[in-house]
């Protein structure tokens, strides 16, 4: 982050609290394999159109996803593909986490079965 300033940091707010709801990383993720119409998001995530639709128009309204008419239908696509190392970085952090919480109490178990044993 190279500007600290709050009016920066507050796009920077803004930008994840878009992030931060699960249908809309549902949309997105669905998405990442190309453009698709509201009835094939649907389909794909299990959400409601109504729900889709909202999801899409906060999307678009962040720059994340763009819209293109084609004949009767409106196709929607991911603006900036960037937003998925985004997402992978943040998974890597949660995965590594996960492992080394496992990994602790991996070893407190060990720990405890020593213990036990000792007496």
């Amino acid at each position: 982050m190279r500007d600290n300033s709050p009016m920066a940091l507050a796009q920077v707010a803004e930008y994840f609290k878009v992030l931060s709801e699960v249908s809309r990383l549902q949309v997105l993720s669905c998405l990442r394999s190309g453009p698709k119409n509201v009835m094939e998001i649907v389909e794909a995530t299990g959400l409601g159109q109504a729900n889709v639709s909202k999801h899409l128009k906060m999307l678009m309204n962040s720059g994340m996803v763009s819209r293109h008419p084609q004949g009767v239908s409106v196709f929607y696509e991911v603006s900036d593909p960037a937003i998925f190392n985004l997402c992978e970085v943040v998974c890597d952090r949660i995965s590594n986490r996960l492992l080394a919480q496992a990994n602790q109490l991996e070893t407190l178990k060990m720990l405890d079965q020593a213990s036990s044993s000792n007496y």
